[in-house]
């Protein structure tokens, strides 16, 4: 079931606790433009033997539409649903938007996290110039030209998308996304840039990239794991949400990790 939790500054996030309660916790961070549901099967798969937290980014899913929304906020957001939820440490999964939410985390909060995992992600993503530009087209016409192609940017021209569920179900979350909730996001994405405080981060961190990601490449990756002292790299075939495309690898990948701290 998923309930609201008030963040800091009184505004509401969606999340969902599922599994073990007496259990290690994983938590596990969105996608721009998607919702908590992207994670279903590591949720299913990991149910079994821990307490799985998933919720959706501010201005996502169900979580309020909120104009200050910066990558110090995004990270803040997940402290706050901690502390409601009087969860001491977790490990931490976030995919793209997610994956530099969690190098911010593993920055500034690293008490809170018994590890992070990057997938398909970067210290920098993109450029500014191309994110602002895209928040001003989303303000003015809305997500429904993204959605169109928004499939050439998530999966590979090897990956059956039009056939599997999740992947539909995915995407249609983009469609229903808010589009402040998206444009506040790509902004904060403009301004978001971690690659200076890389070495600050000493907690177990596994980075996961797609081998053919358009969005954030091989290259970014091994730009986090050559700068992160203690960190892991592993390459899936896939696209830029190899969680959706390559569920078994990605859950196999994430327990091997966890399990080895």
């Amino acid at each position: 079931m998923v309930t609201h939790i008030n963040n800091r500054q009184g505004h509401l996030l969606a999340v969902q606790v599922q599994g073990r309660k007496d259990a290690p916790v994983i938590m596990f961070s969105n996608s721009l433009g998607t919702d908590h549901g992207m994670w279903q099967a590591q949720v299913t798969a990991l149910a079994e033997h821990y307490q799985v937290i998933t919720y959706d980014t501010r201005g996502h899913g169900t979580s309020t539409v909120i104009a200050d929304t910066t990558l110090q906020n995004l990270a803040e957001d997940v402290i706050d649903i901690l502390d409601a939820l009087a969860v001491e440490k977790a490990h931490f999964c976030g995919i793209s938007m997610g994956g530099i939410t969690a190098l911010a985390l593993a920055i500034n909060h690293a008490q809170r996290f018994h590890s992070i995992t990057v997938a398909n992600s970067a210290a920098k993503i993109g450029t500014a110039e191309a994110w602002n530009t895209r928040a001003d087209s989303v303000e003015q016409n809305g997500l429904a030209e993204l959605v169109k192609t928004t499939h050439t940017r998530w999966f590979s021209e090897h990956f059956d998308y039009a056939h599997d569920v999740l992947a539909q179900k995915t995407i249609q979350s983009l469609a229903v996304t808010p589009a402040q909730g998206y444009a506040n996001a790509c902004r904060a994405l403009a301004d978001a840039d971690v690659r200076a405080q890389l070495g600050q981060i000493q907690i177990p961190t596994l980075i996961i990239a797609g081998q053919y990601d358009p969005v954030t490449t091989i290259q970014d990756a091994e730009f986090m794991h050559h700068h992160i002292a203690n960190s892991q790299l592993e390459i899936l075939a896939a696209s830029h949400l190899s969680n959706i495309e390559q569920p078994q690898v990605f859950k196999q990948a994430l327990s091997k990790f966890i399990q080895n701290i």
